[in-house]
Parts: C-alpha cells; sequence; structure tokens
C-alpha cells in the first residue's frame, strides 16, 4: 500500500495525490502514485484518468514545473462512467521528505505542501510539530488528506501519511506463516513474526514486517497493546497451548485465530477451560482459521483465505457499523 515510498533515492520523481473527491470516484483522498520518467509506483485507480496523470507528471518532469492542482471531471472525455469529479495534486518529489516518510511508515505524519506560487513544504509528526521543510497555516489532525485554502486564495493539500492501525503478532516461521506474511505484504497492516527459531526466518522480509526471535514467546503477548490481532501456528502444539492462554488470559477482547482442525479446537477448549479461561473468551477463539469453504491446505491458499480473513476484520473495525438502536 506504501510502495510509492520504495523509490530509488536521487531519481526525479512526481508525486500525484488524490486530493479531493466529488461523488463516485476510483479512489479516495490520500490515494498516490509516484512517477518517473521510466516507470511509476502505486496507483490513483487505473483508466484513463491515470493515463492523463502520468502524462501531466512526466511533462512537469521534462519542464521542472512547480506544484499544482487539476480537476477531472470523471465522464465522457475521460472515458471514465463514475460520474464523479477528482481533484488531483501534483508535486515534484523532495529526495529529503521522501527518505523521512519512508523511515516513519510505523509513525503518523502529514504532508503540506503548496499548490499555488512559490514550492514549499513542511513534513509534521502525528503531534503537528514540524520535522522538516518549511511551516505553512496551521491545521488540524482530526481530518484526512484535503485540500486547504488561505485567506488570500492559496491552496496547500494537506497530506495524511498515516501508520497502519492494524498490528498483527503471528507466532510460527513454518511455511503457512512465511505464506501469510508474505500475503499480507502489500496491505495496510503492521506484522510482528515470532518464532524461537531464528534460522527458520527468511534474510529478508516485507517492509511491513518486524522479526522477534525469542524464547520467550508470552512476554511478547503480555507487553502487546490493546487491539492487537494474534495468530499462534507454531511447530509445537504445547507452545501453542502456552500461547492461547497467554493470549486468551489477556484482559481484553482482542482478536485470536488458532490453525488447526476442529478436533485441535475441542482439546484446546478442553485444557483451556481447566486453566481458567472464561466460556466466552473460548467461545470467541477462531479454529480453524480462513474464510468458509475455502478447504485447500497447501500454504499459499491459506494465506490467501486468512489475508481475506484478517482485511475484512480490520477494516470492519476502521468503519464500524452505526447503531441501529434509536435515541
Amino acid at each position: 500500500m506504501d510502495d510509492w515510498l520504495t523509490a530509488a533515492p536521487g531519481v526525479p520523481a512526481v508525486l500525484v495525490t488524490v486530493a479531493r473527491v466529488e461523488g463516485s470516484v476510483p479512489r479516495e483522498p490520500g490515494a498516490r502514485m509516484l512517477v518517473q520518467a521510466d516507470g511509476f509506483l502505486g496507483t490513483i485507480g487505473g483508466g484513463h484518468l491515470e493515463h492523463r496523470a502520468l502524462d501531466i507528471a512526466r511533462a512537469m518532469l521534462r519542464d521542472g514545473r512547480n506544484a499544482c492542482l487539476e480537476r477531472f471531471p470523471l465522464g465522457p472525455s475521460l472515458g471514465q462512467c463514475c460520474g464523479g469529479i477528482a481533484y488531483l495534486a501534483f508535486e515534484p518529489v523532495d529526495a529529503e521528505q521522501l527518505a523521512l516518510l519512508a523511515a516513519r511508515r510505523n509513525e503518523d505524519s502529514w504532508r503540506l505542501v503548496a499548490l499555488d506560487g512559490q514550492a514549499q513544504w513542511g513534513l509534521f509528526d502525528g503531534q503537528g510539530r514540524l520535522l522538516a521543510g518549511q511551516a505553512g497555516p496551521s491545521f488540524a489532525l482530526d481530518a484526512g488528506t484535503h485540500v486547504l485554502v488561505e485567506e488570500g486564495g492559496r491552496r496547500w493539500l494537506l497530506d495524511a501519511v498515516l501508520a497502519p492501525r492494524a498490528h498483527l503478532m503471528l507466532f510460527g516461521a513454518g511455511h503457512v506463516g512465511a505464506a501469510i506474511v508474505r500475503a499480507l505484504a502489500e496491505l495496510p497492516c503492521r506484522v510482528t513474526w515470532v518464532d524461537e527459531r531464528e534460522e527458520e526466518f527468511p534474510a529478508t522480509v516485507p517492509a511491513n514486517v518486524s522479526i522477534e526471535a525469542t524464547d520467550t514467546p508470552e512476554a511478547l503477548v503480555e507487553k502487546a497493546p490493546r487491539g492487537t490481532t494474534f495468530l499462534v501456528m507454531t511447530h509445537s502444539h504445547a507452545l501453542d497451548l502456552r500461547l492461547s492462554h497467554a493470549i486468551l488470559s489477556r484482559p481484553w477482547d482482542d482478536w485470536y485465530g488458532l490453525i488447526g482442525s476442529d478436533t485441535k479446537r475441542r482439546q484446546f477448549e478442553h485444557r483451556l477451560r481447566e486453566r481458567g479461561i472464561l466460556e466466552a473468551r473460548l467461545a470467541a477463539m477462531v479454529c480453524p482459521i480462513g474464510l468458509p469453504g475455502i478447504a485447500g491446505k497447501a500454504p499459499a491458499v491459506i494465506a490467501a483465505s486468512v489475508a481475506a480473513q484478517l482485511l475484512s476484520l480490520w477494516e470492519a473495525a476502521a468503519h464500524p457499523e452505526p447503531s441501529s438502536e434509536s435515541n
């Protein structure tokens, strides 16, 4: 989801950001595409809109123009039937800003970019403190990516570059665990990958993954913040049971998935009940894992099913449905 941050340093590029939308459009404000002379990273939704944006960005690279804001009605003229209007911000990429953002993948950042007049930008942390560049007009942190307009009419892009809210703690570096890590590589989440066998981890992992090689994985469970998602699939049933007990003993109702069959679930429920785990927590334990109806046992199949299950969970948490109860 943040592959636009992986551009080769020093290569001239233009960052295209969906700054504002009206009606139905392919992507939401904050979607980005980084354009270089011979390629691009990310997407603003594809189709004729994206092709037109590529043309404008590459013209900026040739002409050395400053940042700008362009309006695109998504109708017959662009060959798209969405019917809405997309406002795209185009800006020459600053290498310092991009490097700082790449280093802050797991921290909230805010970009403020002048879209009119002299080139100017500022990078701020999650509390609104200036990290680099220059300060501009004041702004609030309670809104996402949008366009600010100063009293004199000068426009600015305020772009929220937020760290992933979803955090998965994955126990087990076997074939299924490795397949799940690969499946989640480009999804909006952070993964803490845990195993006691350091040699089982691959030499390289996706940018959203951190490795914990430890003999005391239960300690990581205890320290994990509220809202962490847990998946357990270690090489040992005894270790699976210890981790299950640690996770289900937490004071919060964090989502917990355990790899295994219905038989394994019944065995674990019996043993965890003996260890004092409440029935409500046992009922909430997800085992088997994955979407119903997908019966394949190949690691890649399990990983695809589990990734879809987790994405559904995280999106529901990020966009809860309003209560149906009347006031």
